[in-house]
């Protein structure tokens, strides 16, 4: 019994269920989205290490898009500092925290503003990407299934994040073990158009290989 209980406070936790009163409901995957102090505050170990392993592979890269959400922040975070780099992110948490480093040049994309991320969207924002070729892309999603396809649940959302990867010289996941085998409404991208997928050893080897054999290159850190 507490080993059900155990199981079900874990697909609470990544919220694959909900319970209220006894009862346990399957949480609608293609719609819902975390707030950012939940995702602040969740994983946060696993989090940091997978971080921290991204800007590992940083190599040569000047100009770097950081995705919007708390991911790619701590990747922004563990950036060196001893050097230039320009940032591009539609994350307006992101751009007003990397800007205050003084060897960083941060550029902004335009565009509607979403309530959850505070992070720009729409047209606006990938005409003006569409225009740039970053060294490097730090991507994150909600859902990686077990096919290798990378999902949003909005579609302008998954509109930047596709921009993104379709200019960049390189692209990077990042993304923690609870994000995969999960779906959400949009696709955008496939593993195997990054270089690496890098998440916890958390995830499990039974999902790991899944991901593999659909041709992502992946790093559990």
């Amino acid at each position: 019994m507490e080993t059900i209980r155990r199981d079900l406070r874990e697909l609470e936790d990544t919220h694959a269920i909900t319970r209220s009163y006894g009862r346990v409901r399957i949480a609608e995957a293609s719609s819902f989205e975390s707030t950012l102090t939940y995702r602040k505050d969740h994983l946060a170990d696993e989090k940091e290490r997978i971080a921290q392993a991204a800007v590992d592979r940083l190599g040569a890269a000047d100009t770097v898009f950081l995705d919007e959400g708390f991911h790619p922040l701590l990747v922004g975070r563990a950036l060196p500092t001893d050097r230039d780099l320009t940032i591009i992110t539609a994350s307006l948490p992101t751009a007003l925290e990397m800007c205050e480093r003084p060897r960083t040049t941060v550029i902004v994309l335009g565009g509607r503003v979403r309530h959850v991320t505070a992070a720009s969207v729409e047209r606006w924002a990938t005409r003006m990407l569409r225009d740039m070729q970053p060294d490097l892309a730090i991507i994150g999603a909600n859902g990686v299934d077990l096919d290798g396809w990378l999902t949003t649940p909005h579609a302008s959302v998954a509109e930047v994040k596709e921009t993104a990867l379709s200019v960049s010289q390189r692209a990077l996941f990042v993304g923690s073990h609870t994000k995969f085998a999960r779906s959400t409404l949009c696709r955008f991208g496939h593993a195997r158009q990054f270089e690496r997928i890098i998440t916890g050893t958390e995830l499990r080897s039974s999902i790991a290989r899944r991901i593999v054999d659909a041709g992502g290159r992946l790093d559990r850190v």
